[in-house]
């Protein structure tokens, strides 16, 4: 399901998305608390909140985002944006590197 008709689909308890049940803010404790909870409950061993805003970030520069757009999208920095590409993730994604061959290869092989 797209997240939009997700979003639109839930009731509006409060402007900001991620809210407790009661459609109040979490605090930052109260939050670590939360994820720590549901991620033993999902079975899920060292993850982070903020790895969710990093695979965010290669999800949509692999969508074809601009490094500004994904800013706009998950609050980095462009600085921020770039560090995350260029060292944690961009690296490890074959599909990229699938990517550039054939965009090479579209290239090298269209009449002139």
């Amino acid at each position: 399901m797209p997240l939009k008709t997700a979003l639109d689909a839930m009731p509006k308890l409060s402007p900001i998305i991620l809210v407790k049940r009661d459609g109040k803010p979490w605090t930052s404790a109260r939050f670590q608390t939360d994820w720590t909870r549901a991620c033993k409950a999902a079975g899920l061993v060292g993850l982070t909140f903020h790895d969710l805003r990093g695979t965010a970030v290669t999800r949509l520069a692999i969508a074809g985002a601009t490094e500004a757009e994904i800013a706009i999208i998950t609050g980095h920095s462009l600085r921020s944006v770039r560090a995350i590409l260029d060292t944690r993730y961009l690296a490890r994604d074959p599909a990229l590197a699938e990517s550039a061959i054939a965009k090479l290869e579209r290239r090298t092989n269209a009449p002139n």
